[in-house]
């Protein structure tokens, strides 16, 4: 492979790698709902949060100078038998804000925002239920080695398989470090934050459903699976190839779906506001 071939799939590969932590960051069932809504002749642009940290309230906010707009906050804990409790936003400035109560690490809370002006209601993304999660504190220096490792692997990832589809002399040494930043950043660091975020290493298969723990596991098999083949058929292609259709197709899950969560269902229902 000449050296402009090999530079052109490293770049390409950055690119792309970079294309899919901005997917994975917006798809993500914790990215903040942005979105817009017409009030008479304002157009109101807000945020609705979906992950807040553990230890205290997570505050909802929207911003809007009308000081005739009044806002109501309507809440209940996720996946529970509790009614919801409706509560008057209280107005900060040029901010309606009302506060989700806190919940322990993996609790969820569903709530709705309406606007109320001139007696007319605006609900706030459709109506739609909005679910925000607790999580507990995950030290900085932990997320950025795993987030550096993981994306590192998925760079790798793909830096192999395309050297394989060009028949690059690297791809042995590729699989090789695929492997390993993807075994680092998956099943070292990755439960560790885990760990910090819901108390749980590992909530996927054979102990729960969580598809971040089993896409990373299913990735790494078939990873592990291209390097065995590689040592007994040194001139195969085809499963580095395969490998790294797989990983893509599982990176390609939005992060935190069916994620760790409290079923509160098997709790005493919590009390509600007057």
């Amino acid at each position: 492979m000449k050296k402009y071939q090999s530079a052109l799939i490293w770049v390409f590969a950055f690119l792309f790698t970079a294309g899919l932590a901005v997917y994975q960051k917006m798809t993500g069932p914790t990215y903040p709902i942005r979105s817009k809504i017409q009030l008479e002749s304002s157009l109101i642009k807000y945020k609705l949060p979906r992950s807040g940290e553990c230890g205290q309230d997570m505050p909802v906010k929207i911003t809007i100078a009308d000081t005739s707009v009044h806002g109501e906050f309507t809440y209940k804990r996720y996946k529970s038998n509790d009614e919801w409790t409706a509560v008057p936003m209280i107005r900060q400035g040029n901010e309606l804000v009302s506060m989700i109560p806190m919940q322990p690490a993996a609790g969820k809370v569903s709530y709705k925002v309406t606007l109320l002006k001139n007696g007319q209601q605006y609900k706030l993304n459709e109506n739609q239920d909005v679910v925000l999660r607790f999580k507990g504190s995950v030290p900085l220096i932990v997320l950025i080695f795993h987030i550096i490792a993981i994306f590192g692997a998925m760079l790798l990832s793909t830096v192999t398989c395309l050297e394989a589809i060009f028949q690059g002399k690297n791809v042995l040494r590729y699989i090789w470090l695929t492997v390993i930043f993807f075994l680092v950043g998956g099943l070292i660091l990755g439960p560790v934050v885990q760990k910090y975020a819901f108390d749980a290493f590992w909530t996927g298969w054979p102990f729960g459903h969580d598809l971040t723990d089993n896409k990373t596991l299913i990735g790494l098999i078939f990873w592990i699976i291209a390097l065995i083949v590689q040592y007994r058929k040194p001139g195969n292609r085809s499963w580095p190839v395969i490998a790294g259709i797989v990983f893509l197709v599982v990176f390609l899950i939005p992060h935190s779906a069916l994620g760790s969560e409290i079923d509160y269902t098997k709790q005493t229902p919590a009390r509600q506001s007057k």
